[in-house]
């Protein structure tokens, strides 16, 4: 399959892209890489369907959302932060519908946390999001096409990366083998929590 990975550079996109590899077409898109593309920018959405077209598969690993204290954050910061991960991935792939090849998939990513985390109500609603868009939007796709979301909570990387206790996050390997799954698989309108 030619299965094209949106974030391919950060922590979870070069796991993923090794995790596949093996097996399929990778073509690594990144706002940096050879193949660019911005979430928040829908002109570089389209041009990467020009650029790469009649995928298999598109799965989307870049985006984060701040942690704002809901106090104090404005209007504006609060829409600039459902821009990314939220809206973002979802332009990706309402534009990705188009161009798949028939019965191919989108996988998204959200996250989970097992307990409140402090100024993380807006993540919360990016993710709590995006998992309700994907449980909607996999019954009005067509052609056969399918739809997952990969919903990890701290990755182990990213947790050593800020100087934190690694111990209890999930490393990125493991966290690739459920956008694997996703994609390699015919789960519908599912949530990984790996």
């Amino acid at each position: 399959m030619k299965v094209i990975v949106v974030g391919a550079t950060g922590t979870v996109g070069r796991a993923v892209v090794g995790a596949l590899e093996p097996a399929h077409e990778v073509v690594r898109a990144s706002r940096r890489g050879p193949v660019r593309v911005d979430l928040e920018d829908p002109r570089s959405l389209d041009a990467l369907f020009t650029a790469v077209p009649d995928p298999d598969a598109v799965v989307c690993c870049a985006a984060s959302g701040p942690l704002v204290s809901l106090e104090s954050v404005s209007d504006e910061e609060f829409v600039q932060g459902l821009q990314g991960k939220l809206l973002g991935q979802v332009a990706l792939a309402r534009r990705a519908l188009r161009h798949l090849r028939d019965g191919g998939s989108i996988t998204v990513t959200a996250g989970t946390f097992a307990a409140p985390l402090a100024d993380g109500s807006l993540g919360a609603l990016v993710n709590s999001g995006l998992e309700g868009f994907v449980r909607n939007a996999a019954d009005e796709l067509p052609r056969g096409l399918r739809m997952n979301v990969i919903s990890p909570g701290w990755i182990r990387e990213t947790l050593e990366h800020l100087g934190m206790d690694g111990s209890s996050g999930t490393p990125a390997a493991d966290v690739a083998r459920a956008y694997v799954e996703a994609i390699e698989g015919t789960a519908q309108g599912q949530t990984f929590v790996p």
